[in-house]
């Protein structure tokens, strides 16, 4: 005990319990005394009580010289009934000052405390209550998670005496230990020591049941898998400790299904949970897959105290190629008509009894005897497995008329080690072939030949003719022609002679590259009957049969060229030594040429054609031009060159019209243009004529005065337009008396009602402008009751019996009270002729 020598007193306790009852306790200060009696109280009880579970609890109490007391436990002993010693100690530090520790071999060792009490002062002559409590100076508190932080108020301490308390069950799958700190303040909150860390493990119990990761397991095994082949791994997971047995899982097989060929065809490791093959015999064809259930128990695998669960596994047993495709029959027939080629022949069928679908079921056929021109092949129909013979080369009656095939069938993987092939992968395929009525066959196609053009017509060129394959049939073969694009050529229908109806010609637009083609049909008279084709090629050699001519055919030049030649050449469709070198000259006539132009020869091929003159009118020229070419009885020609003489601009190009329409537009394209421009111009002049109809219609022109103006902008005569009389512009009243006739009215104005009695309207005082004689007359009218309303019929052409103005017929020109001559009137034309009626005519 000397680890304790630094404090005054040391008191021990000791509480013994058997099966949660107190059995026996001790204080004492005397700690021999305390040690001796907990062994031998343990000793007697332990063989007394065998079914009795003793729990040994030692307290030390440690005083120091200022009374603070510090309780700290240092043991707790369980012991099993079936010891008579300790045989299990569980050190447990319940409330950890950090003065005791206690090791994992269950000895106490001593470390430096943390607290270190400060004296506590306590005045004299106290008449307080006694026993009077010298802690209450200091106050404890706790913090950290599960004191004063989520989760808050698990655990609680008591402020003054220092005991911590738990206050609800503790889950260790949820939090397996707690730090907490505790804390020592005096009554003012300051700080009388440093905080210390208490540390406290939750304790494992075994309350959770092993969890499968899966409900179902899938695994496969290959069939035929030797005993000890591993198949899968089943995994449980327990929430417990899983360094005590709580957590600790062994697994097990319940059952299999089917048990077949036997009970235990598999067997699991029960600590990894690995399953593999304890016995032989897998096989795909007879059970397909396998269900085990599987069992896992904690409390390593006790039955009684463990916690158990369950999962399903299911085993499937994969194909291996253990099984050869076997043919339904060992032979098979077919027949097939000569010269066919992708035809299906025969079906050759087989039975596999792996998985199908699968590389050890699809089967692959070969030939291996009877075929040594590969005239056949066998490819597999994917969804039937099923050979298909086919027909891959022309087969000729003739030469062959049956095959006899010996086909091999094996699969797309080999067969496992031991496994061969029986008997039945091996079949034979008789072939039949059919005679047809073949085609006749022209030899050699095609047939070439070479001739000189400009043969004449009727010539015979050669004989061309078909054999027919069918040595069997006796048949007839005729000719024909079935294309020749220029129509040069025909044949004879019996023997194939071939000769020409027209000149061949080397430069005629169906010749390619000197050859012409021309196809010829042979048919027999068979049943059905049968016909082929021939091509002769005819090679055409080149003759001097054409003169060349000038190009370009058409040039231009400037009115002032500069410079002023030209240069050309020549055409000539025929070849060397037929076409070029050439020689260019101009012609004699007519005589005007040799005087404007010169011509100069640069080579065998090109000319250059000058003017003579600095200047030449425009206009379109034609120069004459004698070509020679260099054949074999050489062959001349004289073509007119067209020169188009044009003004130019100063980059030397044409500016006139002429270049202009040559240049972008045809002849029919200009005239199409104007015709287009003639028919606008003929429907816009139908469409006046019928907007002037119209007018007419409407209106007569005789009696359009409005309409028969024509010049708007003639301004007259003279100062004579402007001696105009205003004087009848002037309020009526204003004029001479004599000179107004009253009651001269024509008929047709006046209305057929009856005269309304409208007030006469007050003139103006003296003669004025007739401005104020409509203001005058507008405010009558505004102010006179009996005036209609506005949607009432309106008579106009009626002033009524009070105006003094009278009609518009009596008015007479102001200056003289004279009959005037309004007969000039008429001479103004249509438009003042209403006018000169009206005032120049009679009575009338």
């Amino acid at each position: 005990m000397g680890f304790f020598s630094d404090v005054k007193s040391i008191v021990f306790a000791i509480k013994i319990t058997q099966n949660n009852k107190s059995v026996y306790s001790l204080t004492s200060d005397d700690s021999l005394l305390c040690w001796l009696e907990m062994m031998l109280l343990v000793i007697q009880l332990s063989p007394s009580r065998p079914r009795a579970l003793l729990c040994v609890c030692v307290c030390v109490c440690v005083c120091n010289p200022e009374l603070n007391i510090h309780n700290v436990c240092l043991l707790s002993l369980q012991v099993k009934p079936s010891d008579a010693t300790l045989t299990q100690q569980v050190p447990e530090i319940l409330f950890p000052w950090r003065s005791v520790v206690v090791r994992g071999d269950g000895t106490l060792r001593r470390v430096k405390r943390d607290w270190v009490i400060p004296p506590i002062n306590v005045p004299e002559n106290s008449r307080g209550q006694f026993p009077e409590d010298l802690n209450r100076m200091l106050r404890y508190s706790v913090t950290g998670p599960g004191a004063d932080q989520p989760p808050t108020g698990i655990f609680i301490i008591n402020p003054i005496s220092g005991q911590l308390s738990v206050t609800k069950p503790l889950d260790r799958e949820h939090i397996s230990n707690f730090h907490l700190r505790a804390h020592a303040v005096d009554l003012n909150g300051n700080q009388v020591e440093n905080p210390i860390d208490i540390v406290i493990n939750v304790i494992d119990q075994n309350d959770n049941r092993p969890e499968f990761t899966h409900s179902i397991f899938n695994g496969s095994v290959p069939e035929g898998s030797k005993p000890g082949s591993f198949v899968m791994t089943v995994t449980a997971v327990d929430k417990d400790d899983p360094k005590t047995a709580n957590g600790m899982l062994r697994y097990k097989i319940l059952s299999q299904n089917p048990q077949s060929p036997s009970s235990n065809m598999f067997t699991i490791n029960n600590k990894t949970g690995d399953i593999i093959t304890v016995a032989a015999g897998l096989d795909r064809e007879k059970v397909t897959q396998y269900t085990l259930i599987i069992q896992a128990t904690d409390m390593e695998g006790n039955p009684t105290y463990g916690l158990s669960n369950t999962a399903t596994t299911v085993i499937r047993i994969t194909d291996v190629n253990d099984n050869a495709p076997e043919f339904t029959t060992e032979t098979f027939f077919g027949e097939v008509h000569e010269n066919r080629v992708n035809v299906i022949v025969a079906n050759l069928t087989v039975t596999d009894k792996d998985q199908p679908h699968t590389p050890a079921w699809s089967a692959v056929y070969r030939i291996i005897a009877g075929d040594p021109t590969g005239r056949f092949s066998i490819p597999t129909d994917p969804t039937t497995n099923e050979g298909l013979l086919t027909v891959v080369k022309p087969i000729d009656y003739e030469s062959t008329r049956a095959f006899m095939l010996t086909v091999e069938a094996e699969n797309e993987v080999t067969l496992v080690r031991g496994i061969h092939l029986p008997r039945q992968s091996t079949a034979t395929v008789s072939v039949r072939i059919l005679d047809l009525n073949e085609s006749p066959e022209f030899r050699p196609n095609p047939k070439s030949m070479r001739l000189e053009e400009g043969l004449s017509a009727g010539s015979m060129l050669t004989t061309f003719t078909a054999q027919d394959p069918d040595r069997y049939m006796r048949q007839t073969i005729k000719y024909s022609k079935m294309y020749d694009p220029a129509n040069w050529l025909e044949i004879n229908p019996a023997n194939g002679q071939i000769s020409t109806i027209a000149i061949l010609d080397r430069e005629s637009p169906y010749i390619k590259n000197n050859h012409y083609n021309v196809t010829f049909m042979a048919s027999d008279n068979g049943t059905p009957p049968a016909s082929g084709t021939g091509t002769l090629q005819i090679y055409l050699t080149d003759i001097n049969d054409n003169a060349p001519h000038v190009f370009p055919p058409e040039v231009e030049m400037c009115e002032r060229p500069e410079p002023n030649a030209l240069n050309l050449t020549a055409s000539d469709p025929d070849l060397s030594p037929n076409a070029g070198p050439f020689a260019f000259e101009l012609a004699n006539r007519p005589s005007d040429v040799r005087r404007n132009w010169t011509l100069h020869r640069l080579n065998g091929e090109h000319a250059q054609l000058r003017l003579r003159i600095g200047f030449l009118a425009s206009g379109l020229y034609e120069v004459p031009i004698t070509i020679t070419d260099s054949g074999n009885l050489p062959m001349s020609n004289t073509s007119y060159l067209r020169v188009k003489v044009c003004q130019c601009d100063h980059h030397g190009d044409c500016v006139d019209m002429e270049r202009i329409i040559a240049a972008g537009l045809g002849t029919g394209a200009i005239i199409a243009i104007l015709i287009l421009l003639v028919l606008l111009f003929v429907m816009w002049m139908k469409r006046r004529d019928k907007e002037r109809q119209a007018k007419q219609l409407l209106i007569d022109p005789e009696d359009d005065v409005r309409d028969n103006i024509l010049k708007y902008d003639e301004e007259g005569g003279g100062e004579e337009d402007q001696d105009y009389d205003l004087s009848q512009l002037q309020q009526p009243d204003a004029l001479e008396p004599e000179c107004v006739k009253v009651g001269i009215r024509r008929l047709d104005e006046r209305p057929l009602h009856h005269d309304h009695q409208y007030p006469l309207r007050s003139a103006a005082p003296h003669p004025g402008d007739i401005g104020d004689f409509i203001h005058e007359g507008l405010k009558a009218a505004d102010n006179d009751p009996t005036a209609p309303p506005y949607d009432s019929l309106l008579v106009f052409d009626y002033e009524g019996s009070g105006s003094t103005a009278g009609s518009l017929s009596s008015l007479h020109s102001s200056s003289s009270c004279g009959d005037q001559d309004y007969d000039y009137l008429g001479d103004w034309g249509p438009r003042f002729r209403k006018l000169a009626d009206l005032y120049g005519g009679g009575d009338d």
